[in-house]
């Protein structure tokens, strides 16, 4: 009677396989798609233009980080100092809100860059810029998209 052997080749090859499995399944989580995008915002009084959001996600943890040239600042900024407020629609009916204290420091006649800021998601969710609030030296500028996302909304 032959006895079947297990040789070292065989349980390397056993161990690839698992760890392939591992790393594919591995690779798609947490990834968002598209990781950057842009649209328009028009923020009245303080002016309209381009932005551009970049989106990571980390499990259900997920950031938004935003610069946009409708926004000016009159004056130098220091670091941290910009209060923001993103909301963007959820899945075409529901809201999600990303907020945040974090911005470089903006130079006298700068664009307003803020971020990272913080918010939750689920595993495919499709989250599409919709408003943006920022607070500056208690000075608030509301703005509303006036274009959609591209190349199309953030899905987690």
């Amino acid at each position: 009677m032959r006895h079947g052997r297990l040789s070292f080749g065989s349980l390397l090859g056993v161990g690839v396989m698992a760890v392939g499995a591992v790393l594919g399944t591995a690779t798609g989580a947490g990834a968002v798609t598209p990781d950057t995008a842009t649209l328009s915002f028009n923020c009245g009084f303080f002016g309209s233009g381009s932005a551009t959001l970049n989106a990571t996600q980390d499990g259900t943890a997920a950031t938004i980080s935003l610069s946009t040239s409708a926004i000016t600042s009159p004056i130098s900024v220091g670091a941290n100092s910009v209060a923001s407020t993103l909301t963007l629609t959820k899945n075409g009916t529901d809201t999600a809100t990303f907020t945040g204290r974090s911005n470089p420091a903006i130079p006298a006649g700068g664009p307003v860059s803020t971020g990272p800021l913080t918010g939750t998601v689920a595993v495919g969710d499709s989250l599409e810029a919709k408003s943006l609030k920022v607070v500056v030296f208690g000075i608030t500028a509301n703005c509303t998209a006036t274009s959609a996302q591209s190349p199309g909304p953030f899905v987690f």
